[in-house]
């Protein structure tokens, strides 16, 4: 099977799934609707999407990802929000914000999106800004614990990294 055709099928089932998923209905009017819009989504858009087919196919990456996402959104976005939490219900609990440099050393596009994603989504960090000749995020950060590399790679962007380049690089 060509490369073009292999590249259609992560991008229509990502899309098919995500189509599902959102109109929360299995009837056999919504698979055949998922199937149409899943593959009209991967002919358009797949040659964009997908660089490396091997990747895109690799269970492992996909196993990867799975338990990235549980763990996401389970264990480090409840730890953020009881944090922020606590700041907001105890007003005297010092506040330290400021905006830090976080290096970051993964090498695609995708990797780097998802570790900048993943602080924007988690309470109490954002990403204001990308370096990418200096490879570094410019991140606000509600309670700088120090402004030293190895500090805020520690303590905001080392375990999305961890999982970003099992999954993407």
């Amino acid at each position: 099977m060509s490369s073009q055709l292999l590249r259609l099928i992560p991008v229509g089932l990502v899309t098919f799934i995500i189509y599902i998923v959102f109109t929360g209905s299995i009837t056999p009017y919504d698979i055949v609707t998922g199937v149409a819009v899943a593959a009209l989504t991967a002919a358009l858009f797949s040659h964009l999407l997908v660089e490396n087919t091997s990747k895109s196919l690799n269970p492992i990456r996909l196993l990867w990802l799975i338990i990235y996402a549980l763990y996401y959104f389970t264990i480090i976005e409840m730890r953020a929000h009881l944090d922020v939490a606590k700041r907001i219900i105890h007003p005297k609990m010092p506040l330290n914000p400021g905006i830090v440099r976080v290096p970051y050393n993964v090498g695609t596009e995708y990797a780097i999106v998802t570790i900048a994603n993943s602080i924007t989504n988690t309470p109490g960090t954002v990403v204001v800004d990308l370096d990418e000749d200096r490879k570094v995020f410019y991140v606000h950060w509600i309670d700088v614990k120090g402004v030293e590399p190895e500090i805020t790679y520690k303590n905001i962007s080392m375990t999305f990294e961890k999982y970003a380049k099992k999954i993407f690089d």
